[in-house]
């Protein structure tokens, strides 16, 4: 007997989420194998002769496989982008460890929430209830402003601000461009950073980083940088106020 067909309908349904189930597959495989192990300042500094040298023996291969190394890791949502963007920097130096980062962290960025707009994007659109839905709207009005606010905040993970954007229905284009304006400033940070790491390692103090990291000096630019992001929502919503003020006057 012949098993029974399935339905025409969940053929492209099950399209749209088989994206989806690799990604989640190969975040478990990440951790099943232990390769989360693997991703932190030890490994580098066990290593960082042996990466040094390569990057010296290629100088155009190796900042390009650290950026598809950066890619595959933001897809697959692996943690350990503040780690490879320090990385960036002590291989590559401040400027190119920054810009590779940033390229690397957008195209996966990208992968990921294309993967979650087309997968739950629409079921989430269509069941949402009218808080979801009034959030939603809220959000899209000003898309770009909140999404360079959650780029620019280390609170959020960064997986985290992929999959948002794509239930909330933001456009493409909005996300790339909050995307890659949103994590330079952290990039460079971390970079200009990881550029200084050698010495560290040479004096066996690694874990100083953390000081450099989160120091006076590097997050109050960061807090007008967000406060900026917010003026427009701001303006707006003064503007809104003024006029629903004056509306009453009359």
């Amino acid at each position: 007997m012949p098993p029974p067909e399935e339905p025409a309908g969940d053929r492209p349904r099950l399209r749209r989420l088989l994206p989806a189930v690799v990604l989640i597959a190969g975040l478990a495989a990440f951790f099943a194998f232990g390769g989360h192990r693997y991703v932190g300042l030890g490994t580098l500094e066990a290593h960082r002769d042996a990466l040094l040298g390569l990057v010296a023996a290629h100088p155009l291969a190796a900042p390009l496989a650290f950026v598809a190394l950066y890619t595959v890791m933001t897809a697959f949502s692996v943690p350990g982008a503040l780690v490879m963007t320090v990385a960036g920097g002590f291989l590559f130096g401040t400027l190119l460890g920054a810009a590779c980062s940033v390229v690397g962290a957008t195209i996966g960025a990208i992968v990921v929430f294309l993967v979650a707009r087309t997968a739950l994007g629409d079921l989430l659109r269509h069941r949402a209830g009218p808080a979801m839905q009034k959030m939603r709207a809220g959000f899209q009005a000003n898309a770009l402003s909140y999404l360079l606010v959650l780029r620019l905040v280390p609170l959020f993970p960064f997986w985290l601000v992929n999959l948002v954007p794509a239930f909330l229905g933001v456009s493409l284009k909005v996300f790339v461009v909050g995307t890659f304006i949103g994590i330079i400033p952290a990039s460079l940070v971390y970079a200009s950073v990881g550029q200084g790491l050698g010495a560290l390692f040479e004096a066996g103090e690694a874990e100083r980083i953390k000081d450099a990291i989160y120091a006076p000096e590097v997050l109050l630019p960061v807090a007008g940088l967000i406060a900026l992001a917010l003026l427009p929502v701001l303006y707006k919503k003064l503007r809104r106020a003024n006029k629903a003020d004056g509306s009453d006057k009359t």
